[in-house]
C-alpha cells in the first residue's frame, strides 16, 4: 500500500504545477466547445491565386504554448492511440472518462496528439476545441489532481 501512495505522490509532484497552469484555460475551452474557431485571411484579398493564412485565437495560442512546456508532452502519443484503439473523438472521450491517476500519462498522450499534430496541421487545434476533447482532457487532469491532493 505504501508503494502505491508513493507512486501517487510522485505523479502529483510531477504534474500538479502543469495541471494548474492548463486549468486556467478551462473556462475558455468550455465556452468554445462546439464553436468553429476556423478563421483565414487571404493576403491578396481575393485578387490572386495565393493560399489563405490561418488566423488563430490568441487564447488558443496561449493554451498551446503552455501545453508545449508541460511534462505531459510526449512524441510517443501514437503508442497510446494504438494501444487503446483511439480513432475518433468519441474513443478519446471514453478513455478520458475511465482514466485514473496512475494512467494520467494517457491524458498527456491525448493532449500531445492535438498539440503536436496541430503544429503541422493547424485545423487540429480547432478540432480539439470544437469536439471538446481538449477541455475534457484538462478537466479530468484537474479532477484527478484535486482528488488526490485533498
Amino acid at each position: 500500500m505504501d508503494d502505491s501512495k508513493e507512486s501517487v505522490s510522485e505523479k502529483l509532484n510531477k504534474y500538479r504545477a502543469d495541471v494548474e497552469e492548463l486549468s486556467r484555460y478551462l473556462g475558455w475551452l468550455e465556452s468554445k466547445k462546439g464553436v468553429n474557431l476556423k478563421n483565414s485571411v487571404d493576403p491578396t484579398e481575393g485578387k490572386g491565386n495565393t493560399i489563405k493564412i490561418p488566423v488563430y485565437d490568441s487564447t488558443l495560442l496561449g493554451f498551446i504554448k503552455k501545453a508545449q512546456k508541460t511534462a505531459f508532452m510526449t512524441k510517443n502519443y501514437v503508442y497510446t492511440y494504438r494501444k487503446y484503439h483511439l480513432n475518433t473523438a468519441e474513443d478519446e472521450h471514453k478513455l478520458i472518462d475511465k482514466t485514473q491517476i496512475m494512467e494520467i500519462e494517457n491524458l498527456g498522450a491525448i493532449l500531445s496528439s492535438y498539440v503536436m499534430r496541430g503544429m503541422t496541421k493547424g485545423m487540429v487545434w480547432n478540432e480539439g476545441v470544437q469536439n471538446g476533447v481538449l477541455w475534457h482532457t484538462v478537466a479530468k487532469m484537474k479532477e484527478l489532481v484535486d482528488f488526490w491532493t485533498a
